[in-house]
């Protein structure tokens, strides 16, 4: 079976740039997205509007329109919906080629597909099994020492500064 280029290309390393942009889909949008979506409508694919190429970033509004702040203070801003609604595409589109791509593959070679699946379970069955056990201890360490609070003489009397509640009595 030949592999087809889309996929081929997926899987480069590339250069390892970091990046420090604003992201669509976990993909940089001055870096990828805006070039790719300006080279579709240069080459007649899509038609986003100008507007959001020149202005990708928008600020949010709240519903009665004052402008929305996070809880830091700072303002939200969004991307805007046009790109948004193609990146959205895009992504769905993506999916739909891997899962095709994953289909044909088990379609065209059924018993080296089941070997892969095989040879990942027996991998990573001692890895499963050293988390299942680190994650039991922990959870057992956390109980105990749960318990261990819950009967201290500590745990029972109040916290300093603060006097114990008085009952009210009926005379």
């Amino acid at each position: 079976m030949d592999t087809p280029n889309y996929i081929k290309s997926l899987i480069i390393p590339r250069n390892g740039q970091k990046a420090r942009d604003r992201r669509a889909w976990g993909i940089e949008l001055s870096r990828v997205w805006l070039p790719f979506l300006t080279a579709c409508n240069t080459a007649g694919e899509l038609a986003v509007p100008a507007d959001a190429l020149g202005a990708p970033l928008r600020l949010a509004y709240n519903a009665d329109g004052s402008v929305k702040f996070s809880k830091t203070g700072r303002p939200v801003m969004r991307v805007a919906r046009d790109i948004a609604d193609n990146v959205r595409l895009i992504k769905d589109n993506f999916t739909a080629n891997l899962l095709d791509y994953a289909s044909e593959v088990m379609d065209d070679m059924p018993d080296q597909f089941q070997a892969q699946l095989d040879k990942a379970q027996k991998a990573g069955a001692p890895i499963v099994q050293r988390d299942n056990r680190s994650l039991d201890k922990a959870v057992a360490l956390a109980t105990a020492e749960a318990l261990k609070e819950a009967k201290s003489p500590k745990a029972a009397a109040p916290p300093k500064g603060e006097k114990e509640p008085v009952a009210a009595t009926a005379s």
